[in-house]
């Protein structure tokens, strides 16, 4: 379909348009006749049969008209109608050649999906900065939850269930999407100050920091860490053998050894292991509280 785009961007070339003139192009386009069902059918035979990209041409010149008609519809979202009509051209011409003539079925009627998708993908990548549709129910509700609102303001219960069942969604998936609707593009770095400073939101930047990557703190928990470590040997080292082996055997191995099975190792009773254990731990942690603090 490259070469037949190809075609038709320079047929574009032969139009009489003005640049930037969306007025001039309507017209243009407007001005190219209207195929019949036989011609129509012909063409995409022999495109079909033969690859003919001539006849792929002008079956999609003679519905540029249509594309304009649909682009119009979706004006309300605040684009340039020449990039929704662009958008849609798109789809016109992947439809022409996924085209079967065979089906019985005029080309706008089945173009008119391919034309709607392609724009549809391009409202949903420029409407916001953020996309606020992602999934297939929300991308849904985009397109319909503004018509299906009665009023204005927030949707109550009994509406959200009549929306999501005639949409056939989810009602928190309701909920979500008019909360997404309902926002703002805000920049992250505070503007220009206003006059009202209370009355404006503040920005982003002033609640949303990321402090754990600050590098005065990165290298203050390093240096903490590093104190305790080698307080901790230190600590281990002060005590007799027979002490730092319990300790060890008890908290800093895995699997951690029992008191009956260090009992039995060092030929002692269960109650006296746990006596040394006590023994040994208080002694760490006095030895602990005694240590110089890092500067």
């Amino acid at each position: 379909m490259q070469a037949a785009t190809a075609l038709v961007s320079a047929d574009y070339d032969r139009l009489p348009l003005r640049a930037g003139s969306e007025d001039h192009y309507i017209q243009a386009v407007n001005a190219i006749p209207a195929l019949g069902a036989e011609e129509e059918r012909e063409l995409a035979q022999r495109y079909q049969q033969a690859d003919d990209l001539e006849a792929a041409r002008w079956l999609v010149l003679s519905n540029l008209r249509f594309v304009v008609h649909v682009a119009r519809s979706y004006t309300g979202y605040g684009l340039p109608l020449a990039d929704l009509i662009q958008e849609g051209n798109v789809g016109l011409m992947k439809a022409v050649k996924r085209f079967d003539p065979q089906v019985g079925v005029r080309l706008v009627s089945f173009a008119v999906h391919w034309i709607r998708a392609e724009i549809h993908e391009f409202v949903l990548r420029n409407w916001r900065i953020v996309k606020v549709a992602t999934t297939k129910a929300q991308r849904k509700l985009f397109f319909n939850l503004r018509s299906a609102k009665k009023r204005l303001g927030w949707l109550n219960h009994d509406e959200v269930e009549a929306v999501a069942a005639d949409l056939g969604v989810k009602p928190e998936t309701v909920l979500e999407m008019e909360s997404r609707l309902a926002g703002q593009d805000v920049g992250f770095d505070p503007g220009p100050e206003s006059e009202d400073e209370e009355a404006s939101a503040p920005a982003p930047a002033a609640y949303l920091e990321d402090h754990s990557s600050d590098p005065a703190h990165t290298i203050e928990d390093a240096d903490w860490d590093g104190w305790q470590g080698q307080a901790l040997s230190s600590a281990l080292e002060s005590l007799d053998a027979r002490s730092r082996s319990i300790l060890r055997r008890r908290w800093l191995t895995e699997p951690k050894a029992t008191l009956h099975d260090l009992a039995d190792e060092f030929g002692v009773s269960a109650e006296r292991i746990r006596q040394l254990e006590k023994s040994a731990m208080k002694k760490l942690r006095d030895h602990l509280s005694s240590a110089d603090l890092p500067a």
